[in-house]
């Protein structure tokens, strides 16, 4: 038996990673972390889930409960994330992040604390979603630098980091794919004179409305033809259940960071 810690449980995801790890017997909820100050905090996380009572109180203190714990899941922020990875990783234990909007000198450091723990990190926990960074390896390689490449997403109105996770996946995917530096060649912005599009160019737009759950698409645009790859997501279910699913395969690796690639077997 896996015993799960889930942070950020009165979220939207973290609501979604609880009543659906009922459906894996191989998985127990340990516990339920907020922030301190949160609404949730004391209260028995099955109402709040919307899954009766559980007998799992919301705490407000990853330290003082991490000894239930073999995995810590984590959709949060990335302040948060980093203060849990800590924790996660002076106890000894394994951590999957799903967390988005991560600067550079914080994936180093993710990558430090992976040294010590294993850690799954995941921008798209969906299977989908995971089996499409593979597909557009491919196309971008195959297609090269006669089509150009721009990638349009778009979430719910209360997701605070943009670009997603998941377009800077894909961008980073097809820049590898066809040798490009994202850090060169990315725009995430175009107004007024812009004058012609560079052939080097990786477009990453954005759009936030309602309540959107993920749509992806990503173009590549040549003379005469256009090829649009699309990924809709209807539920954040699928996010939820590829988490679970990263949990069951975490637990007993070696230390090192891993990402859904690894845990699907895509690699």
């Amino acid at each position: 038996m896996n015993n799960i810690i889930v942070t950020g449980a009165a979220g939207r995801m973290g609501g979604r990673i609880m009543v659906l790890s009922k459906e894996y017997p191989d998985l127990r909820l340990a516990g339920a972390l907020e922030r301190k100050g949160n609404e949730a905090v004391g209260k028995d996380i099955g109402p709040l889930a919307g899954m009766g009572e559980s007998g799992v109180k919301v705490g407000d203190s990853l330290e003082a409960i991490i000894g239930k714990a073999d995995v810590v899941i984590d959709f949060t922020a990335p302040s948060a994330a980093m203060q849990n990875l800590e924790i996660v990783s002076r106890h000894g234990k394994a951590m999957v992040i799903g967390t988005t909007g991560f600067s550079k000198n914080e994936i180093e450091t993710i990558r430090r604390f992976a040294g010590e723990i294993p850690v799954v990190l995941a921008p798209n926990m969906s299977v989908g979603v995971n089996l499409l960074f593979k597909v557009l390896q491919d196309v971008a390689r195959v297609l090269g630098d006669d089509y150009d490449i721009e990638i349009i997403e778009a979430h719910h109105r209360l997701k605070k980091d943009a670009p997603s996770g998941t377009a800077l996946k894909m961008a980073q995917v097809i820049a590898e794919a066809v040798h490009r530096n994202l850090d060169e060649v990315g725009v995430y912005a175009r107004k007024g004179i812009i004058g012609e599009r560079s052939g080097k160019e990786i477009g990453i737009q954005t759009v936030r409305a309602g309540d959107i759950v993920g749509e992806h698409t990503v173009l590549f645009g040549g003379l005469g033809e256009r090829i649009e790859i699309t990924h809709k997501a209807s539920s954040r279910d699928t996010f939820a259940r590829g988490a679970l699913k990263a949990a069951l395969w975490i637990t007993g690796r070696r230390a090192g960071l891993y990402d859904m690639q690894d845990v699907l077997g895509l690699k």
